[in-house]
């Protein structure tokens, strides 16, 4: 945990001197101001560490690692593009007349306390000191939060509608998403042949061969398969019995495909020489394809179809926000980072 936080403390120090290019005499500086919101370096540093910290190979890393360096360089434009995405979300939020009401508040308060075993208010605050939150950082960042979600919500999710000639269109063009292939799970006792520098003696390989035909008549004679194949079976298989699958039928090779397209469920398989022993399988059990109908798939498909327009609009409305915006940088390097951003979107959402 100390190395943790040592790690996590370098790549707070080092967040914004390389790439963002702070002068050091600077306690706090203003990077953006977007319509008359500010992002300061604080703000940008807590949001470097946080996306850090979800990558495990900085655990260790110093101040002049080139790995925190080049993982600070590859995040940069994203942040800085998500950054300013979020502003714009939250003054439309306030635009819309929301806010996080008392109720609302201590209700994920809560949650939170619940969830993480806190028993009481102590304990909660002094787990958010450990963070560096206090009960009102906690509450802007949550109301944030909540803003940008719901203006997205209002403005875009309810607004997306999926109609029946989309939905079928998607059906039609995804029929393999719908579709179960046949399967079947098998029990199976293996016994091995053993190998030596010489190969394989022959008579080791008709010794196997003849104690998996005595298996198999035992088990034609109503012995317990998983019993037999945790006494006797050399394959790993043995832990469960013997059981293996379920295996998608055209994942299996086509003489055993042929052969189980005899069986009924139940039946055993002849004494199979695989390239390492000896194999007798039991059908267990079978299921044919399965393809789900339209009706029963449109509440998955208008999930599918809807997140895809969903991602699509959300790109249109917040360069709508950003094209009404004021947007004042006062840092030419997250300035640059930005405008990479922007026209990687802008290329995917032409794209």
């Amino acid at each position: 945990m100390a190395n943790r936080r040592a790690a996590l403390s370098a790549i707070a120090l080092l967040a914004l001197v390389v790439p963002v290019q702070v002068e050091a005499q600077i306690i706090e500086q203003v990077l953006v101001n977007v319509n008359g919101d500010i992002l300061t370096k604080t703000d940008f540093e807590r949001r470097q560490v946080d996306v850090l910290r979800s990558r495990p190979e900085l655990s260790n890393v110093t101040v002049d690692s080139p790995e925190l360096r080049q993982a600070l360089t590859e995040v940069m434009p994203q942040l800085i593009l998500a950054a300013v995405d979020e502003l714009l979300l939250i003054q439309r939020g306030r635009e819309l007349g929301m806010a996080l009401g008392d109720e609302q508040f201590e209700g994920i308060v809560a949650n939170i306390r619940e969830s993480n075993n806190l028993t009481d208010q102590t304990q909660f605050e002094a787990a958010l000191a450990q963070e560096g939150l206090t009960m009102d950082l906690l509450r802007g960042t949550l109301e944030r939060q909540m803003l940008a979600t719901e203006a997205e919500r209002t403005d875009v999710e309810d607004k997306i509608v999926v109609t029946e000639d989309e939905a079928q269109a998607y059906y039609e063009e995804h029929s393999e998403d719908f579709t179960t292939p046949a399967a079947v799970t098998l029990r199976e006792v293996f016994i091995e042949v053993p190998v030596t520098a010489r190969g394989v003696s022959v008579a080791e390989d008709d010794a196997a061969r003849e104690e998996a035909e005595a298996i198999r008549t035992r088990l034609m004679a109503g012995e317990p398969f998983p019993r037999l194949a945790a006494e006797l079976s050399d394959a790993p298989s043995r832990a469960n019995g013997g059981l293996i699958g379920p295996i998608g039928v055209a994942d299996l090779s086509e003489p055993l495909q042929d052969q189980l397209a005899g069986m009924t469920v139940g039946g055993l398989t002849e004494v199979i020489r695989t390239p390492t022993g000896y194999q007798i399988l039991k059908l267990e059990t079978r299921t044919q394809v399965q393809v789900r109908t339209f009706q029963e798939a449109r509440n998955d498909i208008g999930t599918q179809v809807g997140s895809a327009k969903m991602a699509g609009e959300r790109l249109k409305y917040l360069e709508r926000l950003r094209g009404q915006a004021t947007i004042t940088w006062w840092n030419e390097s997250l300035e640059r980072a930005y405008d990479e951003a922007l026209a990687a979107r802008q290329e995917a959402m032409e794209g």
